[in-house]
């Protein structure tokens, strides 16, 4: 019986701590902000008593696997974390909460190659032209695949030549030796195995991704979610944030 009421004991003290909130979120999110967000979930968790399962898709395009191809076919979450370009696209759809969007961080493209390959020079848009010209075959997925294939390679003149050689594949793709290089958020290349980061794109052809979490429509858990945006766009998160290549979003708002 003493045994049992220090078990109830023990119970209620633990909720009664405004730092605990026993729960759980299930986030689905694409892979620009996942090097961060790795580090920062466990310290989330460890402050709130709120368990995170984490599902995976690519922010864009036309796979089964994409977030908003899981989204209408049932996959449930709570929150979601993506680049905006694809998020415009489940406000429109009401698959997500529209005024519950806020960005967590922005991060450029950059370029790596497989660990120990010669590494071309992008530091000029002539160089980097070249650079696409030489490769036999380059990869990317997800938004940077669509910016490249919508606006980067037309703006350089070099669509025809260069889309044939284009890839739908991350760094795993160069790291087992498929493709010369690849091209996405460097934030997805800093951390990656096997393959050495060269630097982001020239300026002139660059574009910034930005990242941002919003509510799923029908979502039970929008208050212990809310927690957990509140967390990524805290002081507190801005290390592992810019650690991974971004930059915080909200912090710069506030410089």
């Amino acid at each position: 019986m003493q045994v049992l009421w220090r078990s109830a004991l023990m119970v209620a003290l633990c909720l009664s701590l405004p730092s605990l909130s026993f729960g759980q979120v299930k986030v689905l999110m694409s892979g620009g902000f996942l090097a961060a967000y790795q580090e920062l979930v466990p310290q989330f968790e460890k402050a709130t008593g709120i368990t995170i399962t984490t599902l995976r898709g690519p922010s864009q395009g036309k796979g089964p696997d994409t977030i908003g191809a899981q989204l209408r076919r049932g996959v449930k979450a709570d929150l979601v974390i993506m680049n905006r370009e694809g998020l415009e696209e489940l406000l429109s759809d009401g698959r997500v909460v529209a005024g519950t969007e806020v960005d967590l961080a922005r991060v450029l493209l950059g370029l790596a190659v497989r660990h120990g390959a010669a590494k071309p020079r992008i530091d000029t848009v002539a160089a980097f032209k070249h650079a696409l010209r030489s490769a036999k075959s380059i990869s990317s997925d997800s938004s940077a695949r669509v910016y490249i294939i919508t606006k980067m390679l037309p703006q350089l003149g070099v669509a025809d030549s260069v889309l044939p050689k284009l890839a739908n594949g991350g760094a795993s793709a160069v790291a087992d030796g498929g493709s010369d290089f690849v091209i996405l958020p460097v934030s997805e290349l800093l951390q990656a195995e096997g393959v050495d980061y060269v630097g982001a794109i020239p300026a002139e052809i660059q574009h910034v991704s930005v990242f941002s979490a919003v509510l799923v429509t029908g979502s039970q858990r929008r208050e212990s979610a809310r927690r957990l945006i509140d967390f990524l766009t805290s002081e507190a998160a801005s290390t592992a944030i810019r650690k991974s290549g971004m930059q915080p979003a909200r912090l710069r708002e506030k410089e």
